[in-house]
Order: C-alpha cells, then structure tokens, then sequence
C-alpha cells in the first residue's frame, strides 16, 4: 500500500519521538523536526510509508550522529517483554489451543510499536486479548496450511515483541516437528525493528534459522531485499507476516500464501483493511 496524507503528519510526528528517545537538546529537536518537515514536500505518493520512514530515519541518524536511534528504548522494550514471559507461558501450558494462544501472544506484542499513530499499553493488551476475537478471522485457514507447510518465514517486526514471536515460533515447532521456520529480521536498525543483534540476543538460532533480509525499511520490502531472502520469502510454503510495517510492504505482494498477524494501530492501516484502529488481525492472502 501506498502512502496516505495523513501518513505525511505520522511521519514528520516520528521526529519528535526520536528526539525524546535520544534525550536530544532544543536546537537538536528542532532541527529534526524542521528537516523532516522539509522533506516531507517531496514525499513520492507511489511509495509504501516504511520505505517514506527509511529516507527519513536516514536523515534523522546522520543529523543526531547516532546509528541506532532508539538503542536504548529497544533495550526496556525487551526487559519489559521478558517480564511477561512466565505469565505467558502459564497461560501457554495450560491452554487447550496452544497454536491459538500463541498467535495471540505473538499480535498483543505487536503494539510495542514506536512509529504508531496510536500507542497501546502492554500489560493491558496481554490481559485481553485471550478474550479478544480477530476482527478478521482466518485462523482456520492459517492453521490448515501449517499443517502442510514444510517451511515457513516468520517476518518479524518491532524489538520486545520479538520475545513473544520467539513464543510463537518455539511453539510451531512443538506442533509441527517436522517443519522447518525461519526467521527474518531488518538488515539494519530501522525505528525500534528487530535486526539480527537483537535475534541473537534472544536465542532465535536454537529454535530456528535466522534470516538478515538485508532491508533498510521498517517492513519487508521484496526489491531491497538480498538475494537469499528474496529466495527465501518466494519458496516458503507459508509466510507469516508480524506488524503493520510488513503488511503496507506487502499489500499486494506478488505471493499468496501469506499469513498477516497484526494490531491495527492506524487510520490509513484500518481503511485498507476496512476494519478499526484497535482491531486484531488473522488475515490470510
């Protein structure tokens, strides 16, 4: 999907926030914002809004002279995500559909998302959505084409949810032993996207192979993508697509068989969607 005008204000907004991450001074702040601003002018409207964000964050780095903007927010982000674990798992042993379960951990982490129009808490997201139904519901079909898959990419999307994707993907492999996942992160930092330091960090290598897509979007943008990930995202019997960012990369997307978990967590998202800001989403394409 394509930019919208109310993308424009989202983006430009995303300077301030870096701006607050980086505890940057007033002169710092304002310059920023000022040169977002400026370019958003020449903002192409034929672009997705990650590949608007990857000009931008570019900008935003070279003037803050900080290659990670939001190194230290993804560090608590991860903290945080790791103290819900026990609770989680809990809930996992003693569920009856832990597929279900699962999947549903793995959406309530997407709103641990620093580029959102809306900003959702945690803790409250957690306590929900085992109670929540998906405002678009194909989890059926989601789960009929894992029981075939004989690969599956798991793309995944923001830092601390990365801890409930790693929920996910161990529990896959629980359920489908002789299935192989793999799972694909930016090539560089990107907002608060997960990259490889970070799957690392986590352990993702003992449950599955882990893929540098070698993107500099937040989202999976298949022309920026290296060769083996390309490769990869096309002979994958299923694609689980985590977030808003890989969803507007991939709307429409040259493959089907496409699984998108996501928390609709903006105006433009929801009217491609034809659902509300709030909704959850199993959407297969």
């Amino acid at each position: 999907m394509t930019i919208d005008e109310a993308c424009v204000g989202c983006i430009i907004n995303q300077s301030v926030k870096v701006a607050n991450a980086i505890h940057a001074s007033a002169s710092l702040a304002d310059e920023l914002k000022s040169t977002v601003t400026k370019m958003s002018e020449t903002f192409s409207y034929n672009d997705a809004p990650p590949e608007i964000a990857s000009y931008v964050y570019e900008k935003m780095a070279l003037i803050a002279n900080k290659a990670d903007l939001y190194d230290e927010v993804k560090e608590l982000s991860t903290k945080k995500a790791l103290s819900f674990v026990p609770l989680l798992e809990k809930e996992l042993s003693n569920s009856k559909d832990k597929l279900l379960t699962a999947t549903k951990i793995a959406i309530a982490g997407n709103v641990i998302d620093l580029a959102a129009e809306v900003e959702f808490d945690l803790e409250e997201e957690l306590e929900k959505i085992f109670h929540t139904e998906f405002a678009h519901d194909d989890f059926a079909l989601f789960e009929e084409k894992l029981n075939s898959a004989k690969n599956v990419l798991v793309i995944g999307d923001n830092v601390g949810e990365h801890i409930f994707d790693y929920m996910l993907i161990e529990t896959l492999s629980k359920l489908y032993p002789e299935t192989k996942f793999f799972y694909m992160v930016r090539g560089n930092p990107i907002i608060n996207d997960v990259t490889m330091k970070e799957a690392i960090e986590a352990g993702f290598e003992k449950i599955c192979e882990v893929v540098d897509s070698g993107v500099n979007t937040p989202g999976f943008t298949y022309y920026r993508a290296n060769s083996y990930s390309k490769e990869l995202f096309d002979s994958a019997d299923l694609v689980i697509s985590k977030g808003m960012g890989n969803y507007e990369c991939m709307s429409p997307s040259h493959r089907r068989d496409i699984c998108f978990l996501l928390k609709v967590k903006c105006g433009v998202v929801a009217a491609s969607l034809k659902k509300e800001v709030g909704d959850i989403i199993c959407k297969m394409v």
